[in-house]
């Protein structure tokens, strides 16, 4: 795994602790006020679910003679929402999902680079005035292109996409009106290729 990637997370994170003292401070008043347009925009790293059998399939390579050289990426994202009350939200994202490399037996090479799109359901639990946790569902629309080749492979290999389930949880620190955001999602393309993301995020509350 690349150590980038690991390290964009807490790198991103540090605000979110650095300035929770001042949510000591903060006006109970706007805490209450959860409601109207929301947007932010986030990065982190991707890790790939699944096998070289799998991964062969879903890309119609009609050969599993590679092996997955690096199946972690950065992610970048954004988002734009609305909160009708504390509860409850709806949530119109971008993904750019990274890149998977494919490294054939006779020194051939292949990336898959990913992006998806689409709209989720938001479910928050309030912890406090200032701290939420959130699940969401959705559907995103999605797209996998290959570029490179494996020689290996018996047949051409096809780029990829469709609309399908995506899932996540996280957490939200509420600044009003910033907002700062952790969170796991789960891009569900198919049982052949699966990606999980995890970012964190800043945003902006109107």
């Amino acid at each position: 795994m690349k150590i980038q990637a690991w390290l964009a997370l807490p790198a991103a994170l540090c605000p979110m602790f650095l300035a929770a003292p001042l949510l000591l401070v903060a006006p109970t008043a706007q805490a209450a006020n959860a409601d109207g347009l929301y947007l932010g925009v986030g990065t982190g790293f991707s890790s790939l679910k699944n096998d070289d059998g799998d991964v062969g399939d879903f890309i119609e390579s009609g050969s599993d003679d590679f092996d997955i050289d690096d199946d972690d990426d950065n992610v970048y994202k954004a988002f734009v929402g609305y909160e009708y009350n504390r509860y409850f939200a709806t949530e119109a994202f971008y993904a750019d999902l990274g890149k998977t490399r494919l490294e054939g037996n006779d020194g051939s090479s292949a990336d898959l680079e990913s992006q998806a799109y689409g709209l989720s359901l938001v479910g928050k639990l309030p912890v406090t005035d200032w701290l939420e946790l959130f699940a969401k569902a959705g559907m995103a629309k999605w797209k996998t292109d290959v570029t490179g080749h494996l020689d290996s492979a018996s047949a051409h290999m096809d780029d990829n996409d469709g609309i399908d389930p995506v899932y996540g949880a996280g957490a939200q620190l509420n600044f009003r009106p910033l907002l700062v955001r952790a969170e796991y999602e789960r891009y569900d393309f198919d049982s052949d290729y699966q990606v999980d993301s995890f970012t964190a995020s800043v945003g902006w509350m109107f």
